[in-house]
């Protein structure tokens, strides 16, 4: 199906579904996402040590807001599923794009801690004990502004004494 665009408010009374098998991507090597291929999808990440660079944010206002093929990516969301445990699995932002919000680290002990990124921390790592990373983990980003990635509505299970994900590349 090709691109639909429109130029003023979508109301929808009954919603929109997104469901199908082109809903979701098995990322199993090192990945750069575009916001045509990965944004608003289900990623099963399925390799251990994978690194998955989010695309740079674009965030100027465009000469024509209606055009289809404007750059800016401002609300793009990327869904992260960890399918295969991590062993050192990253999310990495351009270098100069940076995380705010939080993530909570949970153990199967009833021990669990929400971490908050630090200002330059660009990197997000998995283990698969300490820094999350188990089989069922969830993380969601989406771009909010000029070079600011929200981490949210994110769950990393582990093990052992937990510790934060985030750090700088």
């Amino acid at each position: 199906m090709a691109k639909s665009t429109f130029s003023g408010p979508v109301k929808s009374l009954a919603g929109f579904i997104s469901a199908g098998v082109n809903n979701s991507v098995s990322l199993t090597a090192d990945t750069t996402l575009t916001v045509d291929a990965h944004a608003g999808k289900i990623l099963l990440c399925n390799d251990a040590d994978g690194k998955f660079t989010l695309p740079s944010i674009v965030s100027t206002t465009p000469s024509d807001p209606t055009d289809p093929n404007q750059a800016n990516n401002i609300g793009a969301s990327f869904y992260f599923y960890i399918e295969t445990a991590a062993t050192d699995l990253d999310i990495l932002t351009d270098g100069t794009d940076k995380f705010k919000g939080a993530v909570l680290v949970a153990v199967d002990d009833g021990a669990k801690k929400a971490f908050v990124p630090a200002a330059s921390n660009d990197v997000m790592t998995m283990n698969g004990s300490t820094k999350g990373g188990v089989v069922g983990s969830v993380v969601q980003v989406t771009a909010i502004d000029t070079a600011t990635y929200l981490v949210h509505d994110s769950l990393l299970i582990g093990s052992g004494t937990i510790v934060t994900p985030f750090a700088d590349a």
